[in-house]
């Protein structure tokens, strides 16, 4: 028989005991990086004019090692799929022949291979069934001891070894993943920080969709919103009502939410019926909050203000001391398509309300930043106003101008902006008859 040599790659130790016991004269050799490199190292050390090199990750319960190639295919490199993987990981070598192409920079450029069909299959690779969303700490706290390992579900797939190893994704969220030793050398804030990254997508593994959580607070046509959500999404929503404070509301929310983020909806929104309930986040990149554009009957600016939001529920509950905008208190990114009609003009001091506390932000931020597509809003909310109590739109935004100007942009004086019972009492102070 021809020496065997193992490329033991990690990960199934006891499936490389019984191969050494059924095979004796077999010697194990440790796997470095590519296939290539390793194979070298075995011919190297051949003492047969042909030698196998097999791989721990591999089940050889039935595998016939008295293979010997017909004469005309005596020089050939043969390689056995693994599973249905065509670059596979075991392979019977001509040693002589060997010699003379060892120079060659990847496996792949091997002159004349046996490509055998059925191969070899392999074992499974280790699970890491995740506890958070954000698998990128995950992977990078994971002591791997094999070359992959799953993340959430095992699926029938069987990547490439030979080189480059790559991330697989399975889902449009990415939720469903492999991933390889190798990505942990790279890893900062997100798995795209790694530079081989292939999407697999598998209809049948869609993710579950997010939970949809619809907080109100005494709003005037809340339940008109809430029944029109109901029957717009067709799907369970959850409801959350009448929690005193923006942050205590959105904690609720998360806590109510089984998923790993979650839809809000909130009491002035009315949701479009071609918004997509199917829309996942992207576990790929850094946890963060996703927000959705909104309609403004009132001035027609369409943006992020008062649209949907998909929370991360982990940032969520993390948020202990918000900014100006608890949403912008954490990661965040634009989604840049409308999910609804805001309808804040609904009464003297909501529409009133809504404008304030929309243009204290933006009036901070083109302060602070000098940003442009922020300045353009506040013009336009200062401006521009149609409909049911848009003068009390107009109204909100010049008085949130005049109270930031008033107290110097003091961080502290504009926090009370964020709560409901400040702002009434600003509001009632001013107006109330």
């Amino acid at each position: 028989m021809y020496d065997i040599f193992i490329m033991d790659m990690g990960g199934h130790d006891e499936n490389v005991r019984n191969l050494q016991t059924l095979y004796p004269h077999s010697r194990v050799v440790r796997y470095y990086d590519n296939h290539l490199d390793t194979v070298k190292r075995c011919v190297a050390r051949s003492r047969t004019p042909y030698c196998w090199v097999i791989a721990s990750c591999c089940n050889y319960w039935d595998f016939d090692f008295d293979y010997k190639p017909v004469p005309w295919e005596a020089y050939q490199l043969h390689c056995w799929h693994s599973g249905y993987e065509k670059f596979g990981d075991t392979f019977l070598i001509n040693v002589a022949e060997f010699e003379l192409q060892k120079d060659i920079p990847l496996l792949e450029w091997y002159k004349e291979v046996n490509w055998h069909y059925p191969g070899v299959p392999r074992l499974p690779w280790p699970l890491l069934e995740t506890t958070t969303e954000d698998i990128t700490s995950e992977l990078k706290r994971y002591k791997f001891d094999a070359p992959y390992v799953w993340i959430n579900q095992r699926v029938d797939f069987h990547p490439t070894l030979w080189n480059k190893r790559a991330f697989y994704s399975f889902n449009n969220a990415g939720s469903i993943s492999i991933a390889p030793r190798d990505i942990q050398a790279h890893l900062g804030s997100q798995i795209y920080d790694y530079p081989y990254i292939i999407k697999e997508k598998r209809e049948y593994l869609t993710p579950n969709p997010l939970d949809i959580i619809y907080i109100s607070n005494g709003e005037p046509e809340a339940e008109r919103w809430y029944e029109h959500l109901v029957n717009t999404t067709q799907r369970p929503v959850k409801r959350v009502q009448n929690v005193v404070g923006r942050s205590r509301a959105y904690k609720a929310a998360a806590k109510l939410s089984s998923t790993q983020w979650f839809f809000t909806v909130f009491a002035k929104l009315e949701v479009l019926p071609t918004f997509d309930w199917e829309w996942q986040p992207d576990w790929l990149q850094e946890p963060k909050h996703y927000i959705f554009h909104s309609r403004n009957p009132v001035n027609g600016l369409e943006y992020g203000h008062m649209g949907v939001i998909a929370y991360n529920k982990q940032l969520v509950l993390d948020t202990d001391t918000p900014g100006l905008d608890f949403t912008l208190s954490k990661a965040h990114a634009v989604v840049p398509r409308v999910s609804a009609v805001a309808h804040y003009n609904t009464t003297p001091e909501l529409t009133w309300r809504t404008a304030f506390r929309e243009v204290i932000k933006l009036k901070d931020d083109v302060v602070k930043t000098g940003s442009i597509e922020s300045d353009y809003r506040l013009n336009t909310w200062l401006t521009i106003g149609d409909g049911d109590y848009a003068e009390f739109s107009i109204l909100g935004a010049q008085d949130a101008v005049e109270y930031y100007d008033a107290v110097e942009g003091d961080y502290d004086k504009l926090l009370l902006s964020f709560e409901w019972a400040w702002l009434r009492e600003y509001y009632a102070n001013r107006y109330s008859v």
